[in-house]
């Protein structure tokens, strides 16, 4: 599993952003039996989770700072994964992360980085107010 992040850009408040993971090393079934979750880092800031889906697409979590916003989902055929982010505000800034875990180990704790094995690179995300 290689992980590989990208969409971020610069974008002004209340505009929309969509970000990509795609397993550029998989087999085309990688998130068909993986969680996958987003996480962000802000400059001289702990990384918080965001949203995740189970394999399968079956459940989405979401941290309530995001709720309404985002929309995590999942494309099997193109083995990617997207987190749609409308409504986007300066406080979305950040570094963003994708994650990939065995749904077994992560449980029922989707917001816990330890629970994934496969990180991507991060791509940067910049909301101006």
């Amino acid at each position: 599993v290689q992980l590989q992040a990208s969409g971020g850009g610069l974008v002004q408040a209340g505009g929309s952003l969509r970000l990509s993971c795609a397993d550029s090393a998989g087999s085309g079934r990688t998130f068909s039996s993986k969680n996958v979750a987003w996480f962000r880092q802000a400059p001289g800031m702990e990384r918080e989770s965001v949203a995740s889906i189970s394999w399968l697409g079956s459940r989405t979590y979401y941290a309530d700072s995001v709720k309404g916003r985002f929309t995590i989902s999942t494309d099997n055929a193109k083995n990617t994964v997207y987190l749609q982010m409308n409504s986007l505000k300066p406080e979305d800034t950040g570094a963003y992360y994708c994650a990939a875990g065995d749904p077994r180990v992560v449980g029922g704790k989707w917001d816990s980085e330890s629970k994934y094995t496969y990180w991507g690179q991060g791509t940067q995300v910049t909301v101006s107010s």
